[in-house]
């Protein structure tokens, strides 16, 4: 009898609590926030670096509790490992659609950015990459957006700095084969053609090397004065060690790949003032949320962040402050009022312009001390 007494009171308050969650469900709307990025591999810190980034917006927006249309959002993030690879890309991006997700951050490589782009877009899934290739951005996708500056801008500086501040006057270029490092390279000669600088050489690689002895013995034959290298930190930081082992006093110049803790961290003694880089985005630290931001991942992850993370975490917000403006979470109209609102973020303010580049966008060149980066001028 007792026991029979105890389910009679039990049922309705399940009843109840039931009925609470299901209420609640109603009134939640869950957004699935994809990343494609290199989560495996040597460039596995970076991908891993802008996954943080976007766990951080993700966890501070949903203690926010934003509501669109009535309901209040949750956002859900979903990580994919890309592997750095074209196709492995194109399948996280299929997996993404019939996942259900509708904005993705990434991927990361211009190589793997370009054919993943194309479906992204024609299953209406937004995509934000800090791929720097400027062909991303000439398809006419209106989805697509680069959240950094692009190989035109950042080639452009290195080559403008090493003219003016460095008077540096015959260079030689490597590339890695990839669709970021050939582009980069490229801005890069065509600019320091036009700055006045002699290109003495040219040599190809690839993104999995790890001797380089030849074709620097080349470069050095030419007695350059400095060697721009378009490709990654795992090949870059080597390149630094070989450099110096051959007696190379030329200086290695690169893109933003190369302005990361991880190219001191494999280079050792070999990366000091010889290294320079450009990033796009200005100084963090020196920023008016740069240092609260570096606080609140630092606690987070057990890490400052590295390249893009804070990239990554402001493009998450901003998607979520168009959703607010928008009224909406369907991706075109998010990405319509993407293109005519503006986000400060922590590393400076992001406007989009119709192909999706950012309407203005600082590029800082850094060099090493003591292991660290230090910013030189932007």
């Amino acid at each position: 009898m007792k026991l029979f007494r105890i389910a009679a009171v039990c049922l309705p308050a399940a009843l109840c609590l039931s009925a609470s969650v299901a209420a609640a469900a109603a009134e939640e709307q869950v957004v699935k926030i994809g990343l494609s990025g290199p989560l495996s591999g040597a460039n596995a810190f970076a991908g891993k670096d802008n996954e943080n980034g976007v766990r951080l917006a993700v966890d501070e927006l949903n203690a926010r509790s934003l509501k669109v249309a009535g309901k209040r959002l949750r956002f859900e993030l979903l990580s994919e490992d890309d592997q750095g690879d074209p196709k492995a890309g194109v399948n996280v991006a299929q997996k993404f659609a019939d996942a259900g997700v509708r904005f993705v951050l990434g991927p990361y490589n211009s190589g793997v950015a370009l054919p993943a782009a194309r479906v992204y877009n024609d299953a209406g899934i937004m995509m934000s990459t800090v791929g720097t290739n400027p062909k991303i951005t000439e398809s006419g996708y209106k989805l697509v957006f680069r959240t950094v500056a692009s190989d035109a801008q950042v080639g452009a500086q290195v080559a403008s700095y090493a003219a003016s501040a460095l008077k540096l006057k015959t260079v030689g270029v490597i590339d890695d084969r990839t669709a970021f490092g050939q582009g980069i390279a490229a801005e890069f000669s065509r600019q320091a053609k036009a700055a006045g600088m002699q290109i003495a050489g040219q040599e190809f690689t690839t993104d999995k090397a790890s001797d380089f002895a030849a074709i620097l013995t080349r470069l050095k034959a030419k007695k350059v004065d400095a060697i721009f290298f378009g490709g990654y930190a795992p090949q870059a930081a080597p390149m630094a060690r070989q450099m110096k082992a051959l007696g190379m006093n030329a200086r290695l110049l690169g893109g933003d790949t190369l302005c990361s803790p991880e190219m001191a961290k494999l280079g050792g003694d070999a990366v000091g003032a010889n290294v320079l880089c450009a990033q796009a985005g200005a100084v963090l630290e020196k920023q008016q949320a740069g240092p609260a931001f570096q606080a609140r991942y630092q606690a987070r992850f057990k890490r400052q962040p590295d390249v893009y993370a804070a990239a990554f975490y402001d493009q998450t917000m901003f998607i979520a402050s168009a959703m607010g403006a928008s009224n909406s979470l369907d991706p075109s109209v998010v990405a319509a009022a993407m293109r005519t609102i503006s986000y400060p973020g922590v590393v400076g303010s992001y406007s989009y312009d119709a192909n999706g580049n950012l309407k203005a966008s600082t590029v800082t060149m850094y060099t090493f001390k003591n292991g660290a980066l230090v910013a030189l001028s932007k």
